[in-house]
């Protein structure tokens, strides 16, 4: 089975009848921003409009709703509780390029961030993204860039950085998160920050789409069952600061995915951190489980100060 069909089953195809409504909304008193002023670039027709689903498969006591055929990108500002730290994080949902985890990789998230005084840039990013080629490395062993969904990471690190002042953020302390498939993305963006993939639209465009640091937690797309590294993922001296998590016993897109992105990022000598866990599988978020990987938030927060990202631990 294809890992994104798998990713989907995760999300609600495979977790019973899915609950359907309309495009996806923030919770009240938060509004969707959208990141183009209009068509977005490399537009795709979808196979029908925008919907979310909620299946009955829980994880952490909750179930998990996925949003599909999203062809108007959007981003949501949920701005810190308490002390604003001035550090700011873009957050991609996973789901296989075919859907987005909107609440268990998305929501949740930004609950979590914003009680630590971290600004959450909620990305609901193109979907289905259909990868194709774009001055890439095209052996077999090499995924292809999926272009739509970069392209509005790219547009998103921007209108984060020219809207700073703003949104009261610290336009040098702008990082990424991510997982499985978003987590990828963190991994696209982390490296390909400069590729011109789309016409400047506004003076947004002027900004850097480099992140100050990166999370990719759980990636997918970045190594194969031969276990080459993808090509298309350029890992340079450029490359931010990476704090990767990981289950070993993850069977969809595998501890390798993140192995080899490890090495890839210290053979750069990139300040990475790693955490392999025994047990967790894929798409466990962060909600609290018997497991102990889902106390990973902590060992992300603590990364973050020693990087200078948040005030040191006790301050």
């Amino acid at each position: 089975m294809k890992l994104w069909v798998i990713a989907l089953c995760l999300l609600a195809a495979c977790a019973g009848a899915p609950a359907k409504t309309l495009v996806w909304q923030p919770a009240a008193g938060h509004t969707q921003i959208s990141l183009w002023p209009g068509t977005p670039p490399n537009a795709k027709p979808m196979p029908g409009a925008e919907y979310t689903a909620t299946g009955k498969k829980l994880i952490g006591g909750k179930p998990i709703t996925g949003v599909y055929n999203v062809s108007q990108p959007t981003m949501t500002v949920y701005a810190p509780i308490g002390k604003n730290t001035g550090t700011a994080v873009v957050v991609f949902p996973g789901g296989g390029f075919q859907g987005l985890a909107m609440d268990l990789e998305g929501t949740d998230v930004c609950d979590w961030l914003t009680t630590k005084g971290i600004t959450c840039v909620l990305l609901k990013y193109r979907v289905p993204s259909i990868p194709y080629v774009w001055q890439c490395d095209c052996r077999p062993h090499n995924r292809e860039l999926s272009v739509p969904s970069l392209q509005d990471a790219q547009r998103t690190m921007r209108l984060v950085r020219h809207h700073a002042t703003e949104w009261h953020i610290d336009p040098h302390k702008v990082g990424v998160l991510g997982f499985s498939a978003g987590g990828f993305l963190v991994a696209e963006i982390s490296t390909n920050f400069a590729r011109h993939l789309y016409a400047p639209v506004d003076a947004a465009d002027t900004e850097s789409a480099r992140p100050d640091f990166a999370m990719p937690i759980y990636p997918g797309h970045l190594a194969t069952d031969d276990d080459k590294f993808n090509a298309n993922v350029p890992v340079s001296r450029e490359t931010p600061p990476t704090f990767l998590v990981q289950a070993e016993d993850d069977y969809v897109d595998g501890v390798n995915q993140s192995l080899a992105y490890y090495i890839a990022l210290k053979n750069a000598k990139v300040p990475t951190e790693m955490h392999l866990y025994a047990h967790g599988g894929h798409a466990f978020g962060l909600r609290p489980t018997s497991n102990p990987i889902t106390r990973w938030p902590a060992l992300a927060e603590t990364w973050m100060s020693t990087i200078g990202m948040l005030p040191a631990v006790g301050q």
